[in-house]
């Protein structure tokens, strides 16, 4: 048995799917694996098939260093996203191999939601590319190991009326967080 990095969710109504040694660029597909962290499993879905096309951009937030700006990035509140199409594949078939195994436990595929992704750094393969003066230099690759857990989401309850908000005051990270939650929930 493999352990997961999430040890508490249930099992009778989680599904699981994992990569190892996957030769792909460890730092996008961190970013890729944050940007659809706690969506429903068909808007993932989508999303990546349009960063695939273009379409949607990938926020890059923690490794985004010498990365250009987008106006796709508006919808998370940053400036600076990518597509990074090879991660997009690859978490695409990872979902897609979860939510077969909740089909196969009988779980209801259409409630589902990404309740855990990781992402960690598989060990570096190594090359040589040769520089001038007979010199040679390493040629790394950074390759990962990427974990996910779709859950079944729990019934919403209704808000009453009487708690409505009225005139409250919320600063960017509340109202980023809601952004977020309305475009995970589309």
């Amino acid at each position: 048995m493999v352990r997961y990095g999430a040890e508490h969710l249930e099992s009778a109504k989680s599904a699981r799917s994992r990569g190892s040694y996957l030769r792909v660029s460890f730092k996008n597909t961190r970013e890729t694996a944050q940007a659809i962290n706690g969506w429903k499993v068909d808007r993932a879905l989508q999303y990546l098939e349009n960063v695939k096309e273009k379409k949607e951009a990938i926020p890059m937030r923690r490794y985004a260093g010498s990365t250009g700006r987008t106006a796709q990035g508006k919808q998370f509140g940053v400036s600076k996203a990518r597509w990074p199409v090879k991660s997009a594949d690859f978490l695409l078939g990872l979902l897609k191999n979860a939510e077969a195994n909740a089909d196969s436990k009988g779980l209801d595929t259409s409630n589902l939601i990404v309740k855990h992704i990781q992402v960690n750094q598989a060990p570096k393969q190594r090359r040589r590319t040769y520089r001038a003066h007979g010199r040679i230099n390493p040629y790394m690759s950074n390759p990962c190991h990427i974990e996910l857990i779709l859950t079944e989401a729990p019934e919403s309850v209704q808000k009453s009326s009487d708690a409505d908000e009225r005139g409250v005051r919320i600063n960017a990270r509340q109202r980023g967080a809601r952004n977020r939650k309305a475009i995970a929930a589309a």
